[in-house]
């Protein structure tokens, strides 16, 4: 087993760890109350992170076998993921309340952080071939 290989998923995992104790730290610090959400925190950080695991297991897997498709493999895993992330939110979209409009943009938040994460992450694979 090659580490090198592993190192953009150790890098995910770093990244989304720091990513949750700093939002911990601004939920506390404004004193937003997530005990109400339909979806904590933790639920959502480990979603997201099982899902980006994925995505760059398959980036991983399709660079051993043809770097050329690097790009359009992480558009579809990005756009079934998305996919995913949507059938997620739709009760929160039906509900309208208002502690739920803060929950949709903390849903929005997270998976805009993960999509940057993952995407830096793919330009560094990409940029490896150079």
């Amino acid at each position: 087993m090659n580490l090198k290989n592993y190192k953009p998923l150790l890098n995910l995992l770093l990244l989304a760890g720091l990513a949750y104790i700093l939002h911990k730290v601004v939920f506390y610090a404004f004193d937003i109350n997530d005990k109400a959400f339909h979806y904590s925190i933790e639920t959502l950080y480990l979603l997201f992170l099982g899902l980006s695991i994925l995505v760059f297991i398959v980036l991983l897997k399709v660079k051993e076998r043809s770097f050329d498709n690097i790009g359009m493999s992480f558009l579809l895993s990005t756009s079934v993921k998305m996919i995913f992330c949507y059938l997620i939110l739709r009760p929160l979209l039906q509900a309208s309340t208002q502690n739920n409009t803060m929950e949709k943009k903390n849903f929005f938040a997270m998976f805009i952080l993960f999509l940057a994460i993952e995407t830096v992450l793919t330009i560094r694979i990409l940029n490896e071939k150079q």
